[in-house]
C-alpha cells in the first residue's frame, strides 16, 4: 500500500475502534437473533406472503432465500425512471436462481435538477435520512434473507446505505441503472447558462439546450454526485463489477441486474459464501471510496455523504483524512466539469475497471476487501461484455483516450484536487481539480448576502463589477437544510470570464457539478448557532488559500472579536420545509456529515 493511504487507514481504524465494535456487535445479535422467517408466527407469515401468490408456495416451504427490492423509482427522475420494470424481471431472475423476491418498499427520490435554486431544494439533504429511515422501515419486516438497493442519484445512494447498513447482517447489493446516451456536450450547456445569465441568450435558447443535454432516461451525464455515487459503489465492492456506466436498455445492463440477483441469492447466511454488508462495509473500504472520490475529481457532495455513511457503520472517517490522501492521490479522469468528456467517453475510454486496475497496482486502494463478487477488488479491475448471449468480464487494457483517464503512473496531477481551508472563519472544502491554478488564491473584498437569490438580484442589477469574494450565510443545515446553491455558478462565472478575481466562500452547498470558480464551501461551523461567517461585513478583506489550506477574514483581531452575530433569517416555511423543523434542529456538523439520525444513533 502507499504510505500515505496506510497511515489514514491506521488513523481511520484508531479512530473508530469502540464505535466499529460497538456497531459489529449490534449487528452480531441481529444475525444470530433478529426476527426472521421461521420465527414469525402464521398469521405474520401470511400477511407477508399473500401479495406474492406466483411464489407463496417457495416462500411457504422456507428453504428458498427470499430477496427483499428496496426501489427509488419514479418516472420524474430520469437516472430512476429505469427501474420501473426492474422488480418484475427481478422476480424472473431470483426463481432462476433458487430464490423469491418481493418489493420490500420503497424510498423518495427527489432530482436536485429541478429543484435547485427554489425552496424544494431545501428538502434535499434531508431527504437523504428520510431515505435512510424508509430503507429501515422496508427491511424492518423480517421476512428478508437479503437486499438489493435501487438507486442511483445524489442523496439516493448515501441513504440507502445509511439505513441499509442498519440491517448489515444481511448481504446487499446495489444495482445501478446506467447512465443516459450522450446529448448537448456539457460545456457547451455551460456556455448557454453563462450567456442567458448576461442576457445574451433567451429562455427558449436556454431550455432548448438544457432538454439538449438531459433527454432520456438515465443519469445526467456530467460527473456530478450521482454519478460520482456509482464511483464509489464500484470501489467499495459493493455492484457486482463494472456496472456503474453500462447504459440502460442494452443487453450488458439487462445481464448485469440478472447476475447482480444470482449473486444475491448466492451470498446469504445459509450458503457457504456468506457476505453481510456490515462486513464489505468496513474501514479500507471507506478509505477506498475516499480515494475514488479524489483519483477521479468526484462531487464534494461526498465530504459530507461518505462521513454519513461512514458514522452508520460504526466508521468515523473526517475531513483531515480526506485532505491527507488529497495530497498523495493522483488525479486520473478528467470528466466534466473537471474536462471536456462526459461519462459515456470516460466508459468508452476504460472507466471504473481501468481506474480501479491502475490505482491497485500502484497501491492507493485496498485489495483484500470483502466484496459482493469475490474475496478482493481485484474483479472490479476487469470490464464486462457480452461474448454472445453469456456475460463476460475482460482486461480493460491500455486507455483509450488519455486525456480522459490516464494511467496512475501518469496523472493529470500528482494530488486528488481537493483541500480543506481552515483560519478564523472556520473549517471549508474546496475542490480544486477544475480550477485554474493561478486563481487557487482569491483575496478580495467580501460582498454579503443571506440568500443566494439576492446574489442573483445583485448580479443582475449590475452591482458585482469587479474582484470580490461573494459570501453567503445561513445556507447551513440547521438553518435551512444546506442547499445546493448551483444557481450562483453562471453569474459567478461570467464573473470571472469578464478578468474579475472572484471566489464563493458559504456555509451551504454547491453542486457536484461545480467547477471553475473557487468555492469555499460546507464551512463549519455555521452562521446560525454563531459560527464566524456572521461576523464578516462588505468590504472585508477575505482571502481564500487553497495553496496553503487557509481561509480568513483579515480584519484587526479587537475589532473581530467586538463584532455581534446578525439575527438569523426565520425558519423556512412552505413547500413543506417546515415539516422537517426537527431535522434541521438535531442536524451535526457538516463534517460529521450533517446528518439528524445519526446525531441520535448508536455508533
Amino acid at each position: 500500500m502507499h504510505p500515505q493511504v496506510s497511515a489514514v487507514t491506521d488513523r481511520v481504524i484508531e479512530r473508530s475502534r469502540s464505535s466499529r465494535a460497538a456497531y459489529l456487535a449490534l449487528i452480531d445479535r441481529e444475525a444470530e437473533g433478529s426476527i426472521r422467517r421461521p420465527n414469525l408466527g402464521c398469521a405474520n407469515l401470511a400477511h407477508a406472503y399473500a401479495g406474492t401468490p406466483e411464489d407463496r408456495v417457495a416462500m411457504r416451504d422456507g428453504g428458498a432465500m427470499n430477496i427483499g427490492i428496496v426501489t427509488s423509482y419514479n418516472d420524474m427522475l430520469s437516472a430512476h425512471a429505469v427501474y420501473y420494470r426492474y422488480p418484475e424481471q427481478m422476480k424472473v431472475w431470483a426463481r432462476e436462481a433458487g430464490a423469491t423476491a418481493q418489493v420490500a418498499g420503497g424510498v423518495p427520490a427527489m432530482c436536485d435538477g429541478v429543484t435547485q435554486g427554489y425552496p424544494g431544494m431545501e428538502l434535499s439533504l434531508f431527504s437523504r435520512d428520510t431515505i435512510a429511515l424508509s430503507t429501515a422501515v422496508a427491511l424492518s419486516h423480517g421476512t428478508f434473507e437479503g437486499a438489493a438497493l435501487l438507486g442511483i442519484c445524489d442523496k439516493i445512494v448515501p441513504g440507502l446505505l445509511m439505513g441499509a447498513l442498519r440491517f448489515g447482517h444481511l448481504p446487499m447489493i446495489l444495482i445501478p441503472g446506467g447512465p443516459m446516451p450522450s446529448g448537448l456536450p456539457n460545456k457547451a450547456k455551460a456556455a448557454v447558462r453563462e450567456r442567458y445569465a448576461e442576457g445574451n441568450a433567451t429562455r427558449e435558447e436556454l431550455l432548448e439546450a438544457e432538454i439538449g443535454a438531459y433527454h432520456s432516461q438515465g443519469t445526467c451525464t456530467f460527473y456530478g454526485t450521482a454519478n460520482t455515487n456509482q464511483m464509489m459503489m464500484e470501489v467499495m465492492g459493493l455492484h457486482m463489477p463494472g456496472s456503474a456506466f453500462v447504459n440502460p436498455g442494452t443487453k450488458l445492463r439487462q445481464e448485469l441486474t440478472r447476475a447482480a440477483v444470482h449473486r444475491l441469492a448466492a451470498i446469504g447466511q445459509r450458503g457457504d459464501d456468506y457476505r453481510p454488508l456490515a462486513r464489505c462495509v468496513d474501514e479500507r473500504a471507506i478509505v477506498n471510496a475516499a480515494v475514488g472520490l479524489l483519483a477521479t475529481g468526484g462531487s464534494t457532495n461526498h465530504l459530507l455523504h461518505l462521513p454519513a455513511i461512514a458514522r452508520a457503520a460504526g466508521i468515523v472517517i473526517d475531513w483531515e483524512d480526506m485532505d491527507r490522501l488529497s495530497c498523495s492521490v493522483p488525479l486520473v479522469t478528467r470528466v466534466y466539469p473537471n474536462g471536456s468528456a462526459d461519462v459515456n467517453a470516460f466508459e468508452a475510454a476504460g472507466g471504473m475497471p481501468f481506474v480501479i486496475r491502475e490505482l491497485l497496482d500502484a497501491g492507493y486502494l485496498h485489495r483484500d476487501i470483502m466484496t459482493v463478487a469475490g474475496d478482493d477488488l481485484t474483479a472490479y479491475g476487469a470490464k464486462p461484455v457480452m461474448d454472445g448471449d453469456t456475460l463476460a468480464w475482460r482486461d480493460p487494457g491500455a486507455s483509450g483516450d488519455e486525456a480522459i483517464v490516464r494511467p496512475a503512473a501518469d496523472p493529470f496531477s500528482p494530488d486528488g484536487g481537493m483541500r480543506i481551508l481552515k483560519g478564523n472563519l472556520g473549517r471549508a472544502c474546496i475542490k480544486v481539480s477544475a480550477v485554474e491554478r493561478e486563481r487557487w488564491i482569491v483575496e478580495a473584498p467580501a460582498r454579503v448576502f443571506s440568500d443566494q437569490l439576492d446574489v442573483l438580484e445583485a448580479f443582475k442589477a449590475g452591482e458585482l463589477e469587479g474582484d470580490m469574494v461573494v459570501v453567503v450565510r445561513f445556507q447551513g443545515p440547521r438553518a435551512n437544510g444546506m442547499p445546493e446553491l448551483h444557481k450562483l455558478t453562471p453569474p459567478l462565472g461570467v464573473l470571472q470570464n469578464r478578468g474579475f478575481r472572484v471566489a464563493l466562500v458559504t456555509d451551504g452547498r454547491m453542486s457536484g457539478a461545480s467547477g471553475k470558480v473557487p468555492c469555499a464551501i460546507h464551512l463549519s461551523p455555521e452562521a446560525l448557532g454563531g459560527g464566524p461567517i456572521g461576523r464578516v461585513r462588505d468590504g472585508d478583506i477575505i482571502r481564500v488559500d487553497a495553496v496553503n489550506g487557509t481561509l480568513d477574514a483579515l480584519v484587526d483581531q479587537a475589532e473581530w472579536n467586538a463584532r455581534e452575530q446578525p439575527a438569523a433569517p426565520p425558519p423556512p416555511a412552505g413547500m413543506g420545509r417546515e415539516l422537517f423543523g426537527m431535522f434541521r434542529g438535531l442536524a451535526d456538523e457538516a463534517e460529521k456529515g450533517a446528518s439528524a439520525i445519526l446525531a441520535g444513533a448508536m455508533l
